[in-house]
């Protein structure tokens, strides 16, 4: 048996020896993605996002205002001085957002009325809307404040007491795990990874479904000792390699090399990347057995591995989805390898935190079990459609 596996093994290296598409689509693509993201995410959080500011009133109240929101982090002011300019700016992704600060406004700020600021954003442009929000937001608040600071400073109150009626609770904020509010930090440590198990579900539906497209099942099962087992094993142990030792630079690549926090130890996390190898290596060997045509399967493997992303709970959490979604969430491998993510890098809580995960990923291996006989019979009469 162990001939026959060693036999297997030779057999595979020199596929992927002789077909440059499994190394390109693999090593190739999960490195073009990792320099991609690292370094489109280098500065942590976008800046100088363009907002376009369509001044009606043009006083010295409303310039100041624009010139505070110029001087933040986040915002670049544009001025505009018509309307339907900024709004065709805006929809064409010139900007992400304008305001119209209108006539009026100075003499409303100092006669103690109620000034209406309009604010539009292009929600299409979703981390720009929502961060040009957020900093229009602030200032708007901040703007409301100093007004009614001199208001009260001329009715002689003194600052304590405006500072309690201005802002009555202080917020002490504490950014766990990631002070800096680093994106790269929030998103590469989970993207990378879930693009790494995309290719991994791929490539093993590509090369198990290879064999019944291109007729080779008989000369594997042979090669094999007509053990659909010891193929199997056989034939991806060699990507179970190369994919591990992709997982593992990678995570040197974010905790190591790119200084990303992580609380607990690092070789935790590479038990994490061999765990998600593992389990969508069994995922993407399931979906063959299931549909033992190769187009078909990449087709079914292409969604699943998208649909991971989503259901993955690093963008929207499981548990703002409705309860029969949150179930659903379960079968995909990346889930599981965000939740032992969060317990390390997060909390650091070791074994204890992230055991059930690792136990969740493990049975993903016996997934293929169920339907080997299935694709065995497929190998051995090659009964299924080619093309």
């Amino acid at each position: 048996m162990t001939g026959k596996f060693v036999k297997v093994l030779r057999r595979e290296f020199l596929i992927i020896l002789k077909r440059p598409v499994y190394i390109l689509s693999s090593v190739g693509v999960l490195i073009v993605n990792a320099v991609f993201y690292t370094t489109f995410m280098k500065d942590g959080l976008p800046h100088d996002l363009p907002i376009g500011v369509v001044d009606l009133d043009n006083s010295s109240t409303s310039r100041m205002f624009a010139r505070e929101l110029d001087a933040t982090q986040l915002g670049k002011t544009v001025w505009y001085d018509d309307i339907h300019l900024a709004r065709e700016h805006m929809e064409t992704g010139k900007i992400t957002s304008y305001i119209v600060i209108p006539e009026g406004f100075n003499s409303d700020v100092q006669s103690f009325r109620q000034p209406h600021i309009g604010y539009y954003v292009n929600s299409l442009y979703f981390v720009g809307g929502a961060l040009a929000y957020k900093d229009i937001l602030t200032m708007v608040n901040l703007t409301n404040g100093a007004v009614q600071r001199e208001v009260m400073r001329l009715k002689g109150m003194n600052e304590r007491e405006i500072m309690g009626k201005i802002q009555p609770i202080v917020l002490d904020q504490h950014q766990i795990g990631n002070p800096a509010v680093n994106y790269g930090v929030y998103l590469n440590g989970v993207l990378l990874p879930g693009i790494l198990e995309m290719i991994v579900i791929l490539i093993t539906i590509y090369a198990v479904g290879s064999e019944l497209k291109y007729g080779t099942s008989k000369h594997l099962l042979k090669t094999a000792g007509d053990s659909m087992v010891t193929a199997l094993v056989g034939k991806l142990v060699p990507y179970n390699i190369i994919f591990t030792v992709l997982g593992i630079t990678l995570e040197m690549l974010l905790f190591q090399w790119l200084k990303y926090p992580v609380k607990g130890s690092i070789f935790w996390m590479f038990l994490d990347i061999l765990l998600l190898v593992s389990a969508s290596e069994a995922m993407g060997l399931f979906i063959v057995e299931l549909f033992p045509v190769l187009r078909l399967a990449i087709s079914v493997g292409a969604i699943i591995s998208v649909l991971g992303f989503s259901l993955a709970g690093f963008s929207l959490p499981v548990e703002a989805m409705p309860p029969y979604v949150q179930g659903f969430s379960a079968i995909f491998p990346l889930r599981h390898y965000y939740l032992f993510h969060v317990q390390e890098t997060i909390w650091g809580s070791g074994f204890a935190g992230w055991w059930k995960e690792a136990v969740h990923l493990l049975l993903f291996l016996f997934l293929p079990f169920t339907l080997i006989g299935r694709l065995g019979h497929a190998y051995k009469y090659q009964d299924y459609e080619r093309n």
